[in-house]
C-alpha cells in the first residue's frame, strides 16, 4: 500500500500576517505545499491528506482543486478547538488549536495506510521526502516503529528573527534518544570553535550552543496507523495534566518523548543534507521566492509546476 501524505495546515500565521499556506510563492503562482505534493508523488506516495482550520476550507480546497486530482487522492479534514475526548471541556479563555498532535488526530478516521507529517508552510526536498517514503514502505500498519528526518540545524534558521526548534538526541544506531524544543535560537557565524547557533533565554541571553550539523526535528515524521490510537491516549493525559492552561500544546514531539520512555513505541532519526526553507516571518518571503525560483532554473522543477 502507498503510504499518505498528511499536511498540517491549519496554522493562525500570527508571525507571517496571513494564509501563508497557501502563499502563492512560486513562479507560476504555486504555494510551498504544491512543491511537497509534487516531490511526495514522484516518492511513491498515493494520498493526501490536509488539515485545515474550518475558516480557511473553501480557500485551501479552491487553491489545490484541478491541481493533481488524477495522480493522487486528496481528502480535507477540520481541526476544531472542541475535538476533545469525552469527560473533557475547553477552557473558556483558550482561543486556539492544541498543536500538531492534535492536529494528527483530526485525521485519524482517514488514515488507514503508513503515513509521513509534513508541515503545510515548509519546503523540505525531494530527497527527504523519498526517503521517508523507502522506510515507511518497509514498515506493517500495526508497528511500533516510526521515523523523523533529522535537519542540520544551520540550515533551518531564519536571518530575520529567532525560531523555535526540535533538537535532536539519538544513538549510534540512529534512534531517537530526546526531543528538546528551543524557542529562541539564532545564526552564531562569529563563533571561533565552529558553534554555528545560539540557543536564547526570553530575555535574550544566551543558554546554549550548538554545532550546525545537530540534528534538527521540521516536523517531518513518519507514523503507522497504530500511531494514531497511541497518541489519542496521550492527549487523554495530556488534557488531565495541561487542559486548563490557555496556551499548552499538545506537540508530536511531547508525545513522542512518552512513547519512547515508556517502550511503546521507537523513532528512527533519518539524517539528511537536505536544504529546508520556509516562511516564518513575512521577511522570509523573498527569499524564499528567489530558492523557489532557482531551483526551478536548475531543473529540478517545471514551470508551472502542474
Amino acid at each position: 500500500m502507498k503510504p499518505t501524505l498528511l499536511v498540517l495546515a491549519a496554522g493562525m500565521g500570527s508571525r507571517y500576517g496571513g494564509v501563508k499556506q497557501i502563499d502563492p510563492v512560486g513562479p507560476s503562482g504555486e504555494a510551498i505545499i504544491d512543491y511537497s505534493i509534487f516531490d511526495a508523488i514522484r516518492a511513491g506516495f498515493g494520498k493526501v491528506v490536509f488539515v485545515v482550520r474550518r475558516e480557511i476550507e473553501d480557500d485551501v480546497r479552491a487553491f489545490f482543486s484541478g491541481k493533481f486530482e488524477d495522480t493522487l487522492e486528496a481528502e480535507y479534514v477540520i481541526q476544531d478547538l472542541t475535538d476533545v475526548p469525552d469527560g473533557f471541556d475547553v477552557p473558556a479563555n483558550r482561543s486556539k488549536p492544541w498543536g500538531t498532535g492534535h492536529a494528527v488526530l483530526a485525521a485519524q478516521d482517514v488514515i488507514d495506510a503508513p503515513f509521513a507529517v509534513i508541515n503545510g508552510d515548509d519546503f523540505y526536498g525531494a530527497s527527504a521526502l523519498a526517503t521517508m517514503a523507502d522506510y515507511l514502505g518497509k514498515q506493517r500498519a500495526d508497528g511500533t516503529d516510526y521515523a523523523m528526518v533529522g535537519y542540520r540545524l544551520d540550515k533551518t534558521l531564519s536571518p530575520n528573527g529567532t525560531v523555535s526548534r526540535g533538537i535532536v538526541e539519538h544513538d549510534a544506531a540512529g534512534w531517537l534518544v530526546s526531543i528538546v524544543e528551543h524557542k529562541k535560537l539564532r545564526p552564531d557565524g562569529e563563533s571561533p570553535d565552529g558553534a554555528a547557533v545560539v540557543s536564547l533565554d526570553d530575555n535574550d541571553g544566551e543558554i546554549a550552543r550548538f554545532p550546525g550539523d545537530t540534528a534538527t526535528s521540521m516536523n517531518l515524521f513518519g507514523f503507522t496507523p497504530a500511531a494514531m490510537e497511541q497518541f489519542s491516549g496521550e492527549f487523554a493525559r495530556f488534557l488531565e495534566r495541561h487542559g486548563d492552561e490557555e496556551k499548552s500544546e499538545f506537540y508530536i514531539p511531547y508525545a513522542m518523548n512518552i512513547l519512547k520512555e515508556e517502550g511503546r513505541a521507537r523513532m528512527q532519526v533519518l539524517r539528511s543534507d537536505a536544504d529546508w526553507f520556509g516562511v516564518t516571518y513575512q521577511e522570509d518571503r523573498p527569499d524564499v521566492v528567489a530558492r523557489l525560483q532557482a531551483l526551478v532554473d536548475s531543473g529540478a522543477y517545471p514551470s508551472p509546476l502542474w
